[in-house]
């Protein structure tokens, strides 16, 4: 049997140099983006040629700790996870499974679904990282869409998949046995030693992912051997993760984001990817986590920091180095609520499905409340008017664009088998996001909303993001979300969609007065909120975005059945 790991490559030492360039610069921001060029690389392989080196030279490092529900916390080295890997793929090799195979992995934070992506990937097929929370309708639709070869699922979900296509292999991980399934556990019995077939072209794919579908059906985001596996050096720089840190992301798996931060960044850096695989969100019992295991760099989404923000924060006595958040930006309270108790700053970033982390707030970097950072090292970022397709020069407000006259190795490869959206998304010459931001002197970009969201009232336009900000400091909002309602006068006024506590819920008169006010002492006149509707739940994506597309639709069917059921208004609260 071979020793742990293999020996570095061309390709390793390519990578590593440019890695080693941004830790080298981690704080200083002129000179990592200066000095940063993404490496040239003809053949590569993550899983070979960088985890199974970094296995080599660090066997006994943990590559992944996992505290489950109970607070039982288990480990595995780079080295047990290279040797385990290669024994996964080895065995999915003797099942069919090889090169350009398309593997849904639809697992939750076990140390099965890190086993799988690695052995998948040292075959060089394909993964379609997938939510366990899919109906068996987006099952199908994600099995046929990505032309799956096979699944590796739970085998309590079996029933989900019985409307995909019977030729797909599927094996089961769990207790329970499924006639016609292959059990997980049948790979532990089989030879340990992996050899692959040859190198693998870097513009292979590796990935395939489904976008979340905020405002249409979920496209799938081609992803290659190093668009993803090596662009997310972008991202390791805005974490601040370093080797030897206890690197820990708040994210389910089967969205991008767990591949941000839970696989790519933090094994880049050659840190430890940490899970506390809870049942049910505790913010105090995540904090004794972190302190007992001593999270040195933490990510969480917005919803998870307004709920720190509600329970002590002094419970953790030891914060992490870094704090980001990502998602969706942070509204300034939570940020300064958060710098108060622990010393530092969240910093927010920014990026898509399509690609790793192009904007954001890196360690040492001054920060501005509010915003989403600056590009980060091999990004060429511009702004262009969404109305005469020019780019916007020195301070203004334009969509979010990627100047494809230069190399962008952490964007996508396009949209799979989908040329028109393809070609859609790179009209002109650029790659182009759908989101607004506006760019002060400093080039700080601020997110101002999805192009699909903004709107106009009264010849203004509207932000819903900055709406919901100020909402979202009120003690008894939980959720909010902006939209135009039709107005015969304005065109349309901002109207809120609001969830809120189950005290507030008592007296909604009461809590609508109390919100009005609220707002109105925050916001300009043009911004001001003319209706509230309070909801149980907001409509959302399997991954928790807010769909404001069906909350606009629900909009227009109101204003043409003239119904007003259920809403309260500001003029009868002033």
């Amino acid at each position: 049997m071979r020793g742990i790991g293999r020996a570095a490559t061309a390709g390793t030492e390519a990578v590593r140099r440019a890695r080693d360039l941004l830790f080298a610069h981690g704080q200083d921001y002129d000179a990592a983006v200066g000095g940063f060029a993404w490496p040239e690389l003809d053949t590569f392989n993550f899983a070979l040629e960088w985890f199974d080196v970094v296995a080599r030279e660090h066997p006994d490092r943990a590559a992944v700790t996992i505290v489950d529900a109970d607070l039982q916390a288990r480990s595995w080295s780079y080295g047990e996870l290279s040797r385990r890997s290669d024994q996964v793929a080895a065995w999915l090799s003797g099942l069919g499974i090889g090169r350009g195979s398309h593997v849904i992995v639809m697992l939750n934070n076990t140390i099965e679904l890190w086993e799988t992506m690695l052995g998948v990937a040292k075959l060089g097929a394909v993964s379609i990282p997938t939510s366990t929370l899919l109906s068996a309708a987006d099952l199908r639709f994600r099995a046929e869409k990505g032309e799956a070869d096979a699944v590796v699922t739970l085998t309590s979900l079996a029933d989900r998949l019985a409307d995909v296509d019977g030729g797909v292999l599927r094996i089961g991980v769990g207790a329970d046995r499924v006639d016609g399934w292959i059990a997980w556990d049948a790979s532990r019995a089989s030879a340990a030693d992996f050899e692959p077939d040859g190198p693998t072209p870097a513009d292979d794919l590796a990935l395939l992912y489904f976008t979340s579908g905020t405002t249409s059906r979920p496209k799938l985001v081609a992803h290659t051997q190093v668009s993803y596996p090596i662009g997310h050096l972008s991202t390791m720089w805005w974490l601040g993760v370093r080797p030897g840190d206890v690197h820990l992301n708040i994210s389910s798996p089967g969205w991008a984001k767990h591949a941000w931060s839970s696989f790519y960044s933090p094994f880049l850096a050659q840190a430890t990817v940490f899970v506390f695989d809870y049942a049910r969100f505790d913010a105090g019992t995540l904090m004794s986590v972190m302190d007992a295991h001593h999270v040195t760099t933490f990510c969480a989404p917005p919803t998870v920091w307004r709920m720190l923000i509600q329970s002590d924060l002094g419970r953790l006595t030891h914060p992490p180095r870094e704090l980001v958040g990502a998602g969706e930006p942070l509204n300034p309270e939570v940020i300064h609520r958060v710098r108060d108790a622990w010393g530092s700053t969240i910093r927010d970033g920014y990026g898509q499905t399509e690609m790793t982390c192009c904007v954001g707030n890196s360690p040492g970097q001054p920060v501005k409340d509010g915003s989403m950072g600056r590009p980060t090292p091999g990004y060429p970022v511009v702004l262009v008017d969404p109305s005469t397709g020019e780019q916007v020069v020195g301070e203004g407000e334009g969509e979010v664009c990627l100047d494809l006259s230069r190399p962008v190795l952490g964007l996508m490869a396009g949209y799979y088998e989908d040329p028109e959206a393809t070609a859609a998304s790179r009209r002109d010459g650029y790659h182009r996001t759908g989101d607004i931001a506006v760019r002060d002197e400093d080039g700080y970009l601020t997110y101002v909303g999805r192009a699909d969201d903004v709107f106009k009232a009264s010849d203004y336009k509207i932000s819903p993001f900055e709406l919901e900000s100020v909402l979202l400091e009120h003690e008894h909002v939980i959720e909010a979300a902006i939209v135009p309602s039709p107005d015969p006068v304005r065109l349309a006024v901002p109207k809120a969609y609001v969830r809120i506590t189950v005290d507030a819920a008592t007296d909604l008169e009461t809590t609508a007065r109390a919100i009005f006010t609220h707002a109105h002492e925050r916001l300009s006149a043009h911004q001001r909120i003319r209706i509230v509707e309070f909801v149980e739940e907001l409509p959302k994506t399997i991954s928790g975005k807010i769909r404001r597309v069906d909350l606009r639709a629900r909009e227009a069917d109101r204003a043409a059945a003239a119904d007003d059921t259920g809403q309260f208004r500001d003029r009868d609260y002033r």
